[in-house]
């Protein structure tokens, strides 16, 4: 790079240190490919450190130092650097969300403010009960944001605009003034449960519970409802991003209700 271009860059990068941290919010299925923006990035990526803070660690972890790939890290063979100097994270886990940091360094000295990109992970279980007497079975529905430590939903609710709510196939969102469902719901974890009893009708009935972000939805889990036989019920369900109203199905989880 020619260094008076350099030069005019590392300036304008000093001068744009007190204009405050750039701030990104990310919101992935688990088991998804995800890239994070490096909205500082310069021309060079081989002057760009990504560092990570989580719920589990409470000093930051380098992933990145200067353009290379750290390879003591445990995800390291997930992770790699994208030509704009993105951190692109392979088959991401709940226990990767958190506040990664994207900062540029010349002669170790920082240029410029962070960009900081906070990862939401959407995690999706299931789980079931039968009645031997009545023969009703009945499903819960779990949906879970996995995000940075120190945040409550309550907080995120009313910072960022984050919310997580069920809806029907005809996508129509789900409340407790509906009879037929039992939603719970948690300030601490941002978690919301549904469960139902299961009726005959319910064959390929869909149920998708959806995050978003400022009224935008950014990701989804669908759970479809498959009978084979009268004696047995199937509950699978798969997970994406949403995307001009369609779900890129990532995984899936069957669970067999007898």
């Amino acid at each position: 790079m020619d260094e008076c271009l350099l030069g005019l860059i590392i300036l304008s990068l000093l001068l744009a240190g007190s204009s405050g941290v750039d701030e990104t919010h990310v919101f992935i299925s688990f088991g998804e490919n995800v890239r994070l923006p490096c909205n500082n990035a310069l021309h060079e990526c081989k002057l760009t450190t990504w560092n990570y803070n989580s719920f589990s660690h409470l000093a930051a972890v380098e992933l990145i130092g200067l353009g290379m790939k750290k390879t003591d890290t445990e995800s390291h063979e997930r992770l790699s650097l994208g030509s704009d100097c993105s951190l692109n994270i392979k088959n991401v886990t709940k226990e990767e969300c958190g506040i990664y940091t994207c900062r540029q360094f010349v002669n170790d000295r920082q240029l410029g403010t962070d960009a900081r990109v906070y990862l939401h992970v959407l995690y999706v279980s299931s789980s079931s009960s039968s009645s031997s007497q009545t023969e009703i079975s009945a499903v819960t529905l779990s949906c879970q944001l996995y995000s940075y430590a120190g945040v409550s939903c309550d907080d995120s609710v009313g910072s960022e605009g984050i919310q997580l709510f069920w809806v029907n196939q005809a996508g129509v969102i789900l409340t407790k003034s509906d009879s037929r469902y039992q939603i719970l719901s948690s300030s601490d974890h941002c978690i919301r449960n549904l469960t139902t009893t299961l009726l005959n009708e319910d064959h390929n009935r869909e149920w998708r519970c959806n995050i978003t972000h400022r009224n935008q939805v950014k990701t989804s889990a669908t759970y479809t409802l498959k009978s084979s036989d009268s004696a047995e019920t199937e509950v699978s369900w798969t997970a994406g991003s949403f995307v001009r109203g369609t779900t890129q199905l990532i995984n899936s989880e069957t669970i067999n209700l007898k």
